[in-house]
């Protein structure tokens, strides 16, 4: 096998033809002894010229070659039960790989199936109406299925990323995200998936149970084993093991550990705003001014340090829209989301600083420091908005960023994505100190390798406070179960151990593998 990269301006299409032509070159031989080719990875180059870059492998006639295969679905109806406690990606692809081993899946989920909860999503966004347990964090496929869908991951120390990558291709996701080096999904084509993903585990055994709520774990101890009890309200349901998987955004769990007296600890986040330009403007700045409609939705990332913290952008949404995300009354939270075209007017981002143990004030102590602070800013956001004339219960407080960095409120403000709408604030002083100054210094420094991005064109919201989880629940890091409580496998995101949809999805599939 040979593996080599050939590239193409972005419009000319790489045809069969071509492919089997450079395979033969690189591999030295005739065209007709090529065997199987196959592009690996896709990537494009805006360096100069407009290029797509191909990384391909080739293979000689009669040279073995093993596609990927996803091992199979075996029926449980009658196997041993694993309970899973949320339905995001880690939830999600831990039961995939449960009937992969024989063992039978209940995943009970706080919030609603994928299409109820789109009707709770609507109303969130124009009445105002929040369900707690229905909303763009809690649902059928996690914070993950309604925001873009992005598949960066690409380290392979949490596990075979293709175990992951292939499946959702099974389950109706483009093919093109085995090959891409960012792939992405799309809010809207994610629900189907997601969708299909359920019934595959229903039709092998497992089962779903929708607006079940986690009220109580009990873990009963023998020598030897563990039974659990997790209750549902008034529901019971009983198994040797249970994965929890319950996102970052699931306050509830972590007070169950602490009135349980299960070892729970602070944990770093980030924290900032979300960034809204106009996208044709992120369109010229990556592209160099080079940017033909035919091209694909740019997008960007940066890593700064600022004051021995990271600043940096995460979850880009190019061609998106600014959301809601709040789970709790009387916060602002944003995100963004992005269909699979990628074509509305705006690109968001979150701008975030880097947040450790210690970082946040005094009065701020224990396993809960750093959750306490980060619901604090987001009711500090929620209660400026109410006392500035917001007609909706999620509007945001929002400020031109050259006005930002330079500590002006905002005379007016562009317009935006986002729908609960915006009014005019100072978030130079309503984000933690600490935080505004860092990303008052980064904004300026990221123009000179994007130039045009530090614009007052460009509109700051508050606030992006839930890139991960602020608690950990400790494992142990051989049997990945809780340090305090065997059988239980903290899991993912909520967990403290991953940060999107891949990497929650492979520690599922980890956790899952132990059981």
């Amino acid at each position: 096998m040979k593996e080599f990269e050939i590239a193409r301006k972005i419009g000319k299409e790489l045809t069969a033809a071509q492919l089997n032509e450079a395979a033969a070159k690189a591999l030295g031989v005739k065209a007709d002894k090529v065997g199987h080719v196959e592009v690996v990875r896709r990537s494009i180059d805006a360096r100069q010229d407009i290029l797509y870059r191909y990384r391909v492998q080739a293979y000689r006639q009669n040279e073995p070659y093993e596609p990927y295969q996803v091992a199979p679905y075996q029926d449980v109806h009658d196997a041993p039960a694993v309970i899973v406690v949320g339905a995001g990606p880690a939830g999600m692809f831990a039961a995939l790989k449960l009937l992969q081993k024989g063992l039978r899946p209940i995943v009970l989920e706080r919030g609603k199936d994928v299409e109820r909860r789109k009707v709770d999503m609507a109303k969130l966004s124009t009445e105002g109406a929040l369900n707690p347990d229905s909303n763009y964090c809690y649902g059928e496929g996690g914070a993950g299925a309604f925001s873009d869908g992005k598949l960066y991951t690409r380290s392979s120390k949490r596990g075979d990323i293709r175990e992951v990558l292939h499946q959702l291709v099974a389950f109706g996701a483009h093919p093109d995200i085995l090959i891409d080096a960012h792939p992405h999904i799309g809010t809207d084509r994610l629900p189907e998936i997601v969708k299909n993903i359920r019934q595959c585990i229903e039709g092998h055994g497992g089962e779903y149970h929708f607006d079940a709520k986690v009220t109580d774990i009990d873990a009963r101890s023998e020598p030897g084993m563990t039974e659990f009890t997790v209750r549902c309200g008034e529901k019971e349901f009983k198994a040797d093991k249970v994965i929890l998987a319950t996102g970052h955004s699931a306050r509830d769990i972590y007070e169950l550990f602490r009135r349980k007296g299960w070892t729970l600890e602070a944990k770093g986040f980030a924290l900032g705003v979300r960034v809204e330009h106009p996208q044709w403007q992120i369109n010229q700045i990556r592209y160099h001014g080079k940017y033909q409609p035919f091209m694909p939705t740019a997008e960007y990332s940066f890593v700064q340090q600022q004051e021995g913290r990271g600043v940096f952008s995460f979850c880009m949404c190019p061609g998106g829209i600014l959301v809601p995300s709040s789970t709790e009354e009387e916060t602002v939270v944003l995100n963004g989301m992005s269909n699979a075209a990628r074509n509305s007017k705006w690109a968001n981002a979150g701008v975030v600083v880097q947040i450790e143990p210690g970082d946040q004030p005094e009065q701020y102590q224990g396993p809960f420091a750093l959750m306490d602070f980060q619901r604090d800013v987001e009711r500090a956001m929620y209660r400026y908005a109410k006392e500035h004339g917001a007609r909706h219960p999620f509007t945001a407080p929002a400020q031109r960023m050259k006005d930002f960095c330079r500590g002006i409120v905002s005379a007016d403000l562009p317009k935006t994505s986002y729908h609960p709408g915006v009014v005019s604030a100072p978030l130079h002083e309503l984000l933690p100190e600490h935080v505004a100054q860092r990303l008052r210094r980064a904004f300026p420094q990221v123009d000179r390798s994007m130039h045009g991005y530090y614009t007052n064109d460009a509109l700051l919201l508050g606030v992006e406070s839930r890139t991960s989880s602020p608690i950990r629940l400790p494992r142990d890091p051989e049997t990945l179960e809780h340090v305090d409580v065997p059988g239980l496998y903290p899991c993912g995101e909520g967990a403290g151990y991953a940060g999107g949809i891949v990497s929650s999805a492979l520690d599922g599939i980890n956790c899952a593998q132990m059981c």
